[in-house]
């Protein structure tokens, strides 16, 4: 069942994200790692500023992994890493060697096969990872990570890192989680503001249609909705 928390506006939104970004980092502290897996697009500015909000935060044991990438070298605009090292720089005290990087210059296979093999330094090799947080994003056709409606990697049951090469959505060549870790983590967050979220919105938590985010139901975990107004306006 998810948890719904409706905010004034999106400062409420980050005050809000911040606070369970700090309550799960602090329930983590007898791990050697908080795990956590980051999305791109509006999430970026969303989770800095609730990262700036909370200044109590430790950031001394975070590895920062992605729920998707695209292949394109990190100055590319399309670079999700790149995207959050321009974000966070000078403003959140992470630094670039504690993100988990998607090799570049590989096929979507191969680089699928090596950030698995990247995770499992973290993780217990042969069992699906346990994330303490994933922060997921959600497209306009209700797609997270880059697992789109209809697609065939939304069946995947035994990859942690799945290849995926026509992208509806370009760039095409990416990589993704998938579900069966996508639904192992302790915490998902889907975090939105605007009224541009709120048909979709709508059709996820009201309407309950079985797109990609609506598959997004950890079996142990906690999964949190946390939305301004404007974006809960029609649920």
């Amino acid at each position: 069942m998810a948890i719904v928390r409706v905010l004034e506006n999106a400062k409420g939104v980050c005050t809000e994200l911040g606070n369970i970004i700090k309550q799960l980092c602090d329930d983590s502290s007898a791990e050697k790692y908080f795990k956590v897996g980051v999305s791109g697009g509006s999430l970026i500015k969303l989770l800095t500023d609730a990262l700036l909000e909370n200044p109590d935060i430790d950031y001394a044991k975070w590895k920062i992994f992605f729920c998707d990438e695209r292949l394109v070298p990190v100055d590319d605009s399309d670079s999700t890493y790149g995207a959050y090292i321009q974000g966070f720089q000078g403003k959140v005290a992470i630094k670039p060697e504690q993100f988990v990087t998607i090799k570049q210059g590989l096929s979507a296979d191969d680089a699928a096969k090596d950030y698995t093999q990247q995770m499992e330094l973290y993780f217990t090799p042969g069992k699906l990872p346990v994330f303490d947080l994933l922060l997921l994003g959600m497209g306009p056709d209700g797609h997270t990570c880059s697992l789109f409606p209809g697609h065939p990697l939304l069946k995947e049951c035994s990859k942690w890192v799945a290849p995926i090469t026509d992208s509806p959505k370009p760039p095409p060549s990416r990589v993704t989680l998938t579900f069966p870790v996508i639904n192992n983590a302790k915490a998902c967050v889907f975090a939105m503001t605007g009224q541009g979220k709120a048909e979709m919105v709508k059709r996820i938590l009201k309407d309950k249609e079985p797109l990609p985010a609506a598959i997004v139901q950890p079996k142990q975990g906690k999964l949190f909705w946390i939305l301004d107004q404007s974006a809960a306006e029609l649920i």
